[in-house]
């Protein structure tokens, strides 16, 4: 399975193609954000009162966060792509009549691409930090910096294994870029980045909601907004500063019930081990019926 994960981590970053596009999103939500967006989503009672300052240094955090709940997936994403290459050359077929587990292939896909989504999720946060310090922001305290390695690994699990399940079914590339452009697409909206939640129609947020990616955006703007909400929201009232959460997404709330940092981590466990069971369990059906139509 390691010698998997190496050949299949170095096939990937010798395309440097595919390195640049796996974090295209990401580069194009930062000028999106820095030309067009900027103030523009926040709630007027804020961008029109003078009272709360650093209102800027609060949506930089708020973009950020965004961004590295976006990273972990276009990234893991992309690194699939050699997944997909392995079976228009019908190299796949070779390590089926193998003697390795086929679970041991499907974890050396997996590894690959949760490696891959871990770096550039690092690089992410970097280039994010230098943004926000660049700006007027400070540097994370060493807690917050342990915090957000610990998420980075869980998150970038999570979506590895939702990943790698969607892109099990696909045997060509067509269907392959056609898949990763629309989610592309769609996670900008299902992390809040594009519209932030509490624009959206109640229906419409319930639905955003169950997807994990909403967790992770919400997880990550928990540890990076912290210090900036303490400051901009400092003599404001309590249930103010709550609505406010709320409608950018930092907390969630189903009815009266809040969603609580544990709830949303229990969900982001969950969700790895059932989406890896699913992958496993595709894959299986799909070697068995090429052995019977072979």
């Amino acid at each position: 399975m390691n010698v998997l994960i190496k050949r299949n981590i170095k096939l990937f970053f010798r395309d440097k193609t595919a390195v640049f596009f796996s974090l295209l999103d990401v580069l194009i939500i930062i000028v999106l954000y820095a030309v067009f967006l900027g103030r523009v989503w926040l709630p007027d009672s804020m961008a029109n009162n003078a009272s709360f300052k650093n209102t800027d240094l609060l949506m930089n955090d708020w973009l950020m966060a965004g961004i590295l709940a976006v990273a972990s997936v276009t990234t893991t994403f992309s690194a699939f792509g050699v997944m997909i290459e392995d079976k228009t050359k019908k190299i796949s077929k070779d390590f089926y009549s193998s003697p390795i587990k086929k679970s041991s292939i499907t974890l050396g896909y997996i590894g690959n691409a949760f490696s891959i989504g871990v770096i550039m999720s690092f690089i992410t946060t970097l280039v994010a930090e230098i943004y926000i310090v660049a700006n007027g922001g400070a540097w994370l305290s060493p807690f917050a910096c342990l915090k957000v390695f610990l998420l980075i690994l869980l998150t970038t699990m999570a979506n590895t294994s939702m990943v790698c399940f969607i892109v099990s079914f696909f045997k060509s590339h067509s269907a392959f870029t056609t898949a990763s452009t629309t989610i592309s697409t769609l996670i900008g909206f299902l992390t809040g980045i594009y519209l932030p939640i509490g624009n959206l129609p109640e229906s419409v947020q319930t639905v955003i909601k169950i997807f994990p990616f909403s967790h992770t955006a919400s997880l990550f703007r928990q540890i990076l907004m912290k210090n900036s909400i303490q400051t901009v929201f400092e003599k404001v009232p309590a249930n103010y500063v709550n609505e406010f959460k709320e409608h950018m997404g930092i907390t969630m709330r189903f009815g009266n019930y809040e969603v609580t940092p544990f709830i949303s981590i229990m969900v982001l466990i969950a969700t790895t081990f059932v989406f890896y069971g699913l992958t496993v369990l595709n894959m299986s059906i799909k070697r068995s019926s090429s052995f019977s139509a072979s």
